[in-house]
Formats: C-alpha cells, structure tokens, sequence
C-alpha cells in the first residue's frame, strides 16, 4: 500500500512537473511568436490554467518530500507527548481544511462540467478540464495527510517515516 501511495504522489509530482514545462513552452512560443508577426492569442490562458495544475497537482509530493513552508517555532521547542499531540492536532486541522476545500473544488468541477461552463478567452475551454486538474491536486494531498494521520502523525516523508515530523529550523522555506 505505501509503495502504491508513493508511486501516486510520485505520478502527481511528475504531472506538475509536466505543466510547469509547458508552462515554459507556452511562455517561449509566444515569444517566438510576437517577433516573428504571430499573434499567438489565449497562449496565456493556457499558461494560466497549466500554472494552476502545476500548483495544486505538486502539493501532495512537496508534502512528502518535507519542502512545503512550515512554521515550527512552537514546536521546535516542544519534547515527548506535548510535541506528539500538536503534530498531530496540526494534521488533523490541515486535513479538515484541505477536505473542505477538495470537496467543494470536486463539486464546482462537476458543476462546471454538467453546465458546460467555458472560459472567457478567445479559445473557449471547458472549465471543468483546468479544475480537473485543481480537485486532482487536492484530493492527492487530502490522501497524503490522511496517510500520515493513519501512520499516527509520522513523518511526511518517506525518508522519516516512524521518526515523526521532521525537527526543522524555526523556519523552513523551501
């Protein structure tokens, strides 16, 4: 099961990965476009939705790979028990918080797709397909928390697992 769950954050990882090179792709073409006399309409757009897959599908494995920003001041100085019951108290929150938001972003997808809401640009998009990728991106880290929450609030990486959430710095930006 761990190894399926890895592979699941892994293939999301590798997924924004994907979008953030097109990102650059698109960014490049219409460069290359505008001095060349193209006129390369809505490249933004789909910039703008890859950049939204890009963030949301990459939260899961930043999250396992222990490189989302977090603010351990109170618990670098706590030991034992004390420190045990906030971890887990902080992931208990963190998973009611991204459920919620995973829901209703699932539920504005599907209501996006049965209207057959499209964007605004000059290329018409099914909307449902960018927000596809946003409640995808959700769901996964919703797994993600959910997994560490089962594991008892140990480690978010695989490279910590049992050894509880890692000691950071006061402040970890990564």
């Amino acid at each position: 099961m761990r190894a399926a769950l890895e592979l699941l954050y892994r293939g999301s990882g590798l997924l924004a990965g994907f979008f953030l090179v097109a990102i650059a792709a698109l960014t490049a073409a219409q460069i290359v476009g505008r001095s060349l006399g193209f006129a390369a309409y809505s490249f933004d757009d789909f910039a703008g939705f890859c950049l939204a897959a890009t963030s949301f599908l990459g939260l899961a494995w930043t999250f396992r790979e222990n490189e989302h920003i977090r603010m351990t001041l109170a618990l670098h100085h706590l030991r034992g028990r004390t420190r045990r019951v906030l971890e887990v108290a902080c992931l208990v929150v963190a998973a009611l918080l991204v459920g919620l938001f995973a829901w209703y972003c699932c539920d504005m997808t599907l209501t996006s797709y049965q209207l057959h809401d499209v964007s605004q640009g000059l290329v018409p998009v099914a909307l449902w397909i960018p927000q596809s990728a946003m409640a995808l991106g959700l769901v996964v880290l919703l797994v993600a928390l959910a997994s560490d929450l089962v594991r008892g609030g140990g480690g978010s990486s695989s490279r910590s697992a049992g050894a509880g959430l890692r000691a950071l710095t006061p402040w970890k930006c990564g």
